[in-house]
């Protein structure tokens, strides 16, 4: 027997719940550190990268313009979490990666998120984290 069909309202109305949740947990996050959820946002994308990231691709990976991130680069620069680093063969373009202190802020930021998802998923079966982590690929496109 199949589970009953939710309705789009329901699905939506929780949807904004967990947004709304996971919102409030990264501000109260990222408020101790001095950076914005976007500049942090953008130290755990190039973290996550593991090395370094063309400037074009971490824009298009934040769904934001170049030059637009160019500013975002500039302080976090100025803050020593992160540097260019001149593209070997492209004049024209950079590499962004971050320093040390940028990789320790987001290996610390990283375990927020660990802890995070324990703490969201703890009274989910084994079988209905695997359901839920499915059903997330496919909504991110990973699948």
């Amino acid at each position: 027997m199949s589970a009953p069909m939710i309705e789009t309202a329901t699905l939506s109305a929780q949807l904004i719940e967990l947004y709304e949740k996971l919102s409030s947990w990264e501000q109260d996050v990222v408020k101790g550190t001095g950076l914005s959820p976007a500049q942090m946002h953008t130290i755990e994308i190039v973290g996550h990268e593991g090395s370094s990231l063309r400037m074009k691709e971490l824009a298009k990976k934040m769904g934001v313009t170049t030059g637009t991130l160019t500013v975002a680069i500039d302080r976090l620069e100025q803050l020593g979490l992160l540097h260019r680093i001149p593209h070997e063969t492209d004049r024209r373009s950079y590499l962004i990666a971050l320093t040390a202190k940028g990789q320790g802020l987001f290996a610390e930021h990283h375990q927020y998120h660990l802890r995070l998802t324990e703490e969201l998923t703890a009274t989910l079966s084994h079988e209905e984290q695997t359901t839920f982590s499915i059903a997330l690929a496919k909504i991110i496109g990973q699948l």
